[in-house]
């Protein structure tokens, strides 16, 4: 499997969080919470807890182990009398188990500590970044537990409080990764949108906002530029949804749009160094019209002028 150079920066992350919050609640230190269980002998505890009736197999679903391993943990906890009616790894793997009235008490008290940790990691964290931060938690947990097939759709909204910020920050974040923009692109970009707001025109213009997993991952406007022509403006899409048909699927609404409001040209601006969108965009029946040299956003460009028929299929 060939990882590529942005994957593996990812994953990078992804480790380097682990590590820190494996640092942070101790889960590597044999007494898990100041307490004689391990963090996995912690985990069965909680499993057989909190239901009424388990059995190995259950708990070996629920918590993804290994059978052998278990079987270890289950026979460690049955010496020190934590587990009811004798079960043992020799047990059948659905023989219910259950845990004594030590086991039970063993467990509450690991529980109770765990709350006390946790109240005391909280406790010098502000309000409103704890909020934050259960916020974050759940998007992880959200995004992660997901089925494969429902990480990737994304559904399109209208504009609404806030976006136009959020939208001139991407970009400008964007473009200057990516491209080495100087923050001239970003004012440029504050000054087009705050002009969509402020001069909106409902029957002749739109903006699509495309969200996945609750988080802005791409949009698009559609402009009036005469009474006959549109133009399409500030198409992006975030790294994390690009290979999904987002900016295809974008050009194709702001194409459709155009059309239906009566407009019979649409036409845009680009530059030659931003080959995805320039694909898209011919392959939506876009012609390059003319091109010219400019210097802006602190790099030498090409702009390039493109247009197309709205009365053609696309």
């Amino acid at each position: 499997m060939q990882i590529g150079e942005q994957t593996r920066h990812q994953i990078e992350s992804v480790r380097e969080f682990n590590r820190f919050y494996t640092r942070l609640i101790g889960v590597l230190n044999r007494g898990y919470l100041d307490s004689p269980f391990s963090l996995a002998e912690g985990r069965v505890l909680l499993e057989i807890y909190y239901r009424k009736t388990t059995t190995a197999s259950a708990i070996i679903q629920a918590l993804g182990v290994d059978a052998g391993y278990l079987s270890r943990i289950l026979r460690g906890l049955e010496r020190r009398g934590l587990l009811a009616n004798g079960a043992s790894a020799d047990d059948a793997r659905q023989k219910p188990l259950r845990l004594s009235a030590a086991g039970r008490k063993a467990f509450e008290q690991l529980e109770k500590r765990q709350r006390e940790v946790l109240a005391t990691m909280l406790e010098p964290v502000p309000s409103a970044h704890r909020n934050q931060l259960i916020g974050s938690m759940h998007k992880i947990q959200r995004i992660l537990d997901a089925p494969a097939e429902t990480r990737t759709p994304y559904t399109l909204r209208d504009l609404k409080p806030g976006d136009i910020g959020w939208i001139t920050h991407r970009q400008a974040l964007l473009y200057n990764e990516e491209y080495g923009w100087d923050d001239t692109y970003e004012a440029l970009c504050a000054e087009i949108l705050s002009r969509f707001v402020r001069d909106f025109d409902a029957r002749h213009e739109k903006a699509w906002v495309a969200e996945r997993n609750g988080e802005i991952v791409g949009a698009i406007f559609c402009v009036r530029k005469s009474a006959t022509v549109a133009q399409l403006r500030l198409l992006y899409v975030e790294p994390s949804a690009r290979g999904l048909g987002l900016g295809t699927r974008l050009v194709d609404e702001c194409i459709a749009f155009a059309r239906d409001a009566g407009y019979r040209k649409m036409v845009l601006w680009t530059n030659s160094v931003l080959h995805s969108a320039r694909r898209i965009y011919q392959a939506k029946g876009f012609h390059l019209v003319k091109e010219e040299r400019h210097h802006s956003f602190g790099k030498n460009l090409i702009g390039q002028f493109w247009e197309r028929d709205l009365n053609l299929s696309s």
